[in-house]
């Protein structure tokens, strides 16, 4: 494949920077855009000198690759459509609404031998890139997503929205069955889930502990990782990491020597990242190479789908917790 003709479906806030970037691609040519609001389609197509198509299978025809940026409801029906026409499909997160839904996704895909990945942007952020060359084996993880209330996006759960972020971080970083899940949450000033926490228990062990908030003051997204052989934490927002890991001998060039407590032992400190780096490029790029075979996806659809189920067990979680609460209240 020599270049890849791409398209987007939907050119919302989030669909019309799929379009920037992929049009910017080295061996990549933006065939054209589709919305369901066709003077949004225009304005996107004229920005970056594409086409406006008036249908998404006009436009899916066209393409050998597709972004699939509409609204989550609308996310299998369209996927299904593109994935039946054999093209490859990069879906934004979450993958699907429901689990039954994400399954097809995922059973079309695979069937079709086209690629599905979903675009869980974080796992392009630098300070989760940094990770990479370290032996990690996390025992705990402390997660913390914070922003303020933004009306747009709040017809879903700050579970769905915000936390999933972490959520597939910690599958991804863990990788080990999730056994138990804690989880309350509470709406205050929209009509679903503002504030939300979980605490997940794995297989092997693990423990992780998600907080997600829509309506805090101050805007926060960091994670930190902690194992018997050092110890990392994430600020999602500087695109930066502080990593620390546990000196058996000399520190490396990059390194810092810092005393741990009074243990009498070292550790090799380094700070990592660059907040110059856009994600959506990147997660772009990736999908891009998957296409034309050079690496598999990074993000694949079935942990789309792990991520979504554990989301949505986590809200289950959450309103029977709120019911116990209810009923000892009385």
């Amino acid at each position: 494949m020599n270049t890849i003709k791409y398209g987007v479906i939907g050119v919302g806030s989030l669909g019309r920077h799929h379009a920037r970037w992929a049009g910017m691609l080295e061996g990549v040519e933006l065939v054209g855009v589709y919305d369901r609001l066709p003077e949004r389609a225009a304005q996107v197509a004229a920005e970056q000198r594409c086409r406006a198509f008036p249908a998404a299978e006009a436009l899916t025809e066209a393409c050998d690759a597709l972004s699939v940026a509409v609204t989550t409801s609308d996310h299998c029906d369209i996927a299904l459509k593109v994935i039946e026409a054999r093209r490859h499909l990069l879906v934004e997160k979450p993958i699907a609404a429901t689990l039954e839904q994400a399954d097809r996704m995922v059973a079309a895909a695979e069937a079709a031998g086209v690629i599905l990945m979903v675009g869980h942007i974080e796992r392009f952020n630098p300070a989760v890139t940094a990770l990479a060359g370290y032996d990690l084996s996390p025992r705990f993880i402390e997660a913390h997503r914070l922003a303020a209330f933004n009306p747009r996006g709040a017809d879903v759960a700050v579970v769905l929205d915000l936390m999933i972020h972490d959520i597939d971080l910690v599958l991804h970083l863990i990788k080990s069955a999730v056994e138990r899940i804690d989880a309350s949450a509470v709406a205050v000033v929209s009509d679903t889930v503002d504030i939300a926490n979980a605490r997940l228990t794995f297989a092997n062990g693990a423990v992780a502990n998600l907080t997600a908030s829509r309506i805090s003051l101050r805007p926060m997204r960091k994670l930190r990782i902690f194992q018997s052989s050092g110890y990392f934490s994430l600020d999602f927002t500087e695109k930066q990491a502080d990593l620390y890991r546990m000196l058996a001998g000399a520190p490396q060039e990059d390194e810092l020597a810092v005393p741990l407590g009074l243990s009498g032992r070292n550790l090799g400190y380094r700070k990592a990242g660059d907040k110059s780096q856009d994600m959506l490029q990147a997660e772009l790029a990736a999908f891009v190479d998957a296409v034309r075979g050079n690496r598999p996806p990074a993000v694949t659809g079935r942990e789309g789908r792990d991520a979504l189920a554990v989301a949505l067990a986590v809200i289950e979680q959450s309103r029977q917790a709120s019911g116990r609460s209810e009923m000892h209240g009385r």
